[in-house]
């Protein structure tokens, strides 16, 4: 082991900053984890956030690495297929891969209370709850916290991770450095959110199908569902914060009762008073952060949303922060300790794919709250699902590959699905492509734009 690093500070016990514990902890460093909330496991800090996220394979592959999958999967509910809710309450349904093949509802508490626990059991770390970082010096790494009784503590450590969120407060200090080139973005997304309930049946059962996540997509707008394990759903509404149609011009029981029954007719007898819920709730924003560099002095590291906090309509932001993890760990062994090669080979290797990821991310608005309801986008689905099967190396689709392949790159995801996307643009030209999408000549064309377009 490097004698430079012995002792590594964590900022921030949320999923990632649990999880990133544990491994360096395996790996023989103490470590010290800080959260500036108080212990989720003794009080709820999770108003306003999603108490709901999709693990879809790069997160189960990180559990998997600190043996933690298989008691997470005990509480969590595979969902096989998209349930699309139109505007008369008929239902579509999209698988999102092959047979068997899910991405998983997992409640955000219940995982990160899980890492927490684990994060406990080890005797190199030590946790320390309410503690908010105020200063960190970049050079010495002397870092200050101030505690809920108003005192002010040292720490001094060899190696400090910012996996404090998008907000980030290591982040923040990054930026006030003098001489330091850290270009930096936060971008807020028009759309808002709020979270509703569906509670479940009187015997527990759930009020929809249990093994999906829900969409009512009304194309500037969307109302999700993803399942719990009590039977309830946690639904999120997605809508503009400002303008014509949006949080601040619904400023009435009336308007937004109105709003509800114009829009979510079929959702609207399973919600929980979601006209009072709506009307009490202050709407969360939306933000996308890009930064770079992720590493300051070979010493401080940014992790998770700190470094790439993306919107939540490809379910990756929690996916992504593990294979982060996954990945760092992966380098530790690879390097051989040697953190100056593991930070620099850290950035090369996840600044790309974090960028990639945003971008699909921030796309995919589009597809859940419009395309998803579009007959010429489901056909796209069919087709490509049609031409996978017949040519499963030459062609996975884009959900596949970001969901179902966690060895594949986020940023060669992105590059193949722009070049699948004109291939798809071609297809969808042809004559009476939806009378004769089954046809043979419509896949003989397919193969060979692929091979023109995609093996070259």
């Amino acid at each position: 082991m490097d004698k430079q690093v012995k002792n590594i500070t964590v900022a921030g016990a949320g999923p990632v900053g649990a999880l990133l514990s544990v491994m360096l902890a395996k790996q023989g460093y103490k470590v010290d984890l800080f959260e500036s909330r108080v212990d989720s496991r003794k009080a709820s800090i999770y108003q306003g956030k999603s108490i709901n996220l999709a693990l879809s394979d790069r997160g189960w592959l990180a559990l998997q690495a600190v043996g933690l999958d298989d008691k997470i999967r005990e509480h969590a509910i595979p969902m096989y297929c998209r349930v699309m809710h139109d505007l008369a309450g008929n239902l579509t349904k999209q698988p999102y891969g092959k047979e068997g093949q899910a991405i998983w509802s997992v409640s955000r508490a219940g995982i990160n209370e899980q890492l927490i626990s684990l994060a406990e059991e080890e005797p190199l770390i030590d946790v320390h709850f309410e503690h908010h970082l105020t200063q960190l010096d970049f050079d010495t790494l002397n870092s200050e916290f101030s505690t809920k009784e108003g005192e002010s503590k040292q720490h001094q450590s060899d190696l400090l991770f910012g996996a404090d969120g998008a907000f980030s407060k290591v982040r923040r200090l990054a930026q006030e450095l003098p001489r330091q080139r850290i270009s930096y973005s936060l971008e807020y997304m028009p759309q808002s959110y709020i979270e509703l309930t569906i509670a479940p049946n009187q015997d527990g059962s759930h009020k929809l199908e249990k093994n999906a996540l829900h969409i009512w997509p009304r194309k500037a707008f969307m109302l999700i569902a993803l399942p719990n394990a009590d039977g309830s759903f946690t639904c999120t509404l997605f809508l503009n914060h400002e303008g014509e149609l949006s949080f601040q011009s619904l400023d009435s029981k009336e308007k937004v009762t109105q709003f509800f029954e114009d829009n979510f007719a079929d959702a609207l007898p399973l919600l929980d008073n979601p006209v009072d819920e709506f009307m009490q709730k202050s709407a969360s924003p939306l933000c996308l952060v890009h930064i770079y560099p992720w590493v300051v002095n070979n010493k401080v590291g940014l992790i998770g949303d700190a470094a790439h906090a993306m919107v939540p309509f490809y379910g990756q932001g929690m996916n992504c922060g593990f294979e982060d993890c996954r990945i760092l760990n992966e380098l530790i062994q690879s390097h051989d300790h040697n953190w100056e090669q593991i930070l620099a080979a850290y950035q090369a290797e996840r600044k790309p794919n974090g960028d990639a990821i945003i971008e699909l991310a921030k796309r995919n608005f589009v597809e859940m709250s419009d395309l998803s309801g579009d007959s010429n986008f489901l056909l796209r689905k069919k087709i490509e699902s049609e031409f996978n099967r017949m040519y499963p190396q030459l062609w996975v689709p884009l959900y596949s590959m970001v969901t179902f392949s966690p060895h594949q790159s986020y940023s060669s995801a992105l590059t193949t699905g722009d070049i699948q996307n004109e291939i798809m643009d071609e297809i969808m030209q042809l004559d009476n492509i939806h009378q004769e999408w089954q046809s043979p000549h419509v896949y003989q064309l397919l193969h060979k734009l692929v091979l023109e377009k995609l093996e070259r």
